[in-house]
């Protein structure tokens, strides 16, 4: 009988990304390492940007990724718990992913307890990031509103512009080197932390994807701040065991 006790953490694989000729080689490396570790699976979180562009229409969903959607299904029916945290390329996930794949889907931070030690859950975006345009683009995806609006434009326009602006603005993210680690004092998710911890000092673990960046971080004695990078470069992820111990790996 398979073991299963170990907790595995993901973020940013951004499926669908034109940032490859191939837009399967992503999925299909993704999808070996989810072979990989489902022996010993207990829970699965992808923390956000799974996918490049994701929107959901009422009866319309994008095309593609039926090799990831298949193999996330299958460890579902096998009781492996999958959360999925929407990220601010894939806000727009709905009901589709829990009712046909079994997901668990999570729209804010998550606080939650495994293996008797806390963590605090998230993708990223907009913890800490006191960036005006940031936040008035990240208003405008959340908005109910807006999100009726954009769905009532034919899909045919609203994923082209979509695909163009997201290859855009992951073309010059990475090309301008942002997505390198800024230091303690300036990192926003490290200060966001440090400044959760005065207010919940029993936190263990801080986990979060977004910058693109592989970060362990002691911030005190007890608490430890991960970012654990993506899968357009870094092929990152984290894995907790049953006895509390983490670590940020890559797979080869």
């Amino acid at each position: 009988m398979e073991n299963r006790t170990k907790i595995y953490f993901a973020s940013d694989i951004h499926l669908g990304s034109n940032f490859f000729e191939d837009t399967r080689i992503t999925e299909k490396r993704f999808v070996q390492w989810l072979d990989s570790i489902m022996p010993d699976a207990k829970a699965l979180y992808l923390l956000g940007d799974v996918f490049d562009y994701w929107f959901e229409y009422k009866y319309v969903v994008p095309k593609g990724f039926v090799r990831f959607l298949g193999k996330i299904a299958e460890m579902t029916d096998h009781g492996i718990e999958v959360h999925f945290f929407i990220g601010n390329h894939d806000i727009w996930a709905f009901d589709y992913l829990p009712k046909e794949i079994g997901v668990i889907l999570h729209k804010e931070v998550y606080l939650t307890e495994i293996h008797g030690k806390k963590f605090y859950l998230a993708h990223g975006d907009g913890l800490g990031d006191n960036s005006r345009s940031f936040k008035l683009i990240r208003s405008i995806f959340h908005s109910k509103i807006c999100q009726k609006m954009y769905a009532a434009i034919h899909p045919r326009w609203t994923f082209a512009f979509a695909h163009r602006w997201s290859g855009y603005s992951r073309k010059e993210g990475l090309d301008a080197g942002d997505a390198g680690y800024l230091g303690e004092d300036k990192e926003y998710l490290v200060k966001f932390a440090k400044q959760q911890i005065l207010k919940m000092p029993d936190i263990d673990f801080f986990i979060f994807g977004h910058r693109h960046i592989m970060l362990d971080l002691m911030l005190n004695k007890k608490t430890r701040l991960l970012i654990i990078g993506d899968w357009l470069q870094h092929y990152s992820y984290a894995v907790l065991d049953e006895t509390g111990n983490i670590s940020l790996e890559q797979f080869s």
